[in-house]
């Protein structure tokens, strides 16, 4: 898992971090993943081909009880495994999930040049809650908007 990230930091800038930054070793992705599967508002699912982790997706929720009835949904994807469906279909086992458990909102933040994935999200319910106006600065030295989605229990 740790390698997977690192990676795939290293291969898109729709990522939150730079290649190696917040670094999270083996025995904290296990914290993680028993940390989720304990708690009932949160989600760690994996994706495998060929014996090969491709990408991985993970909702966190809060128990405070102002916001729990929403989730944060993330999503990491190997480039080479790009186009083959995993992030879809990571997001509709997560929306499968998060129905059955009465979670009424799933949200996420998508940089606005990821177009391929705005449009996924709007495919599967999500709708544009607003925008963080100049709030990452990527390589380029330029700065681009974050766009905030939502889903809402029908």
């Amino acid at each position: 898992m740790s390698n997977v990230r690192l990676q795939a930091d290293g291969e898109t800038e729709n990522m939150d971090r730079e290649k190696g930054e917040a670094y999270i070793d083996e025995s904290g992705f296990r914290q993680i993943i028993l940390e989720d599967s304990e708690s009932p508002r949160n989600l760690f699912l994996v994706c495998e081909v060929d014996n090969r982790i491709a990408g991985f997706s993970r909702c966190e929720g809060k128990l405070l009880k102002r916001v729990s009835h929403k989730v944060e949904f993330g999503v990491c994807v190997l480039q080479e495994f790009w186009g083959y469906g995993i992030g879809k279909n990571l997001l509709k086992e997560t929306i499968h999930w998060a129905d059955a458990n009465d979670i009424q909102k799933i949200s996420l933040n998508v940089l606005e040049t990821n177009e391929k994935a705005i449009i996924l999200y709007k495919n599967n319910g999500f709708e544009i809650e607003g925008v963080l106006k100049r709030d990452k600065l990527l390589s380029d030295g330029r700065y681009y908007d974050t766009v905030v989605m939502g889903r809402f229990h029908p």
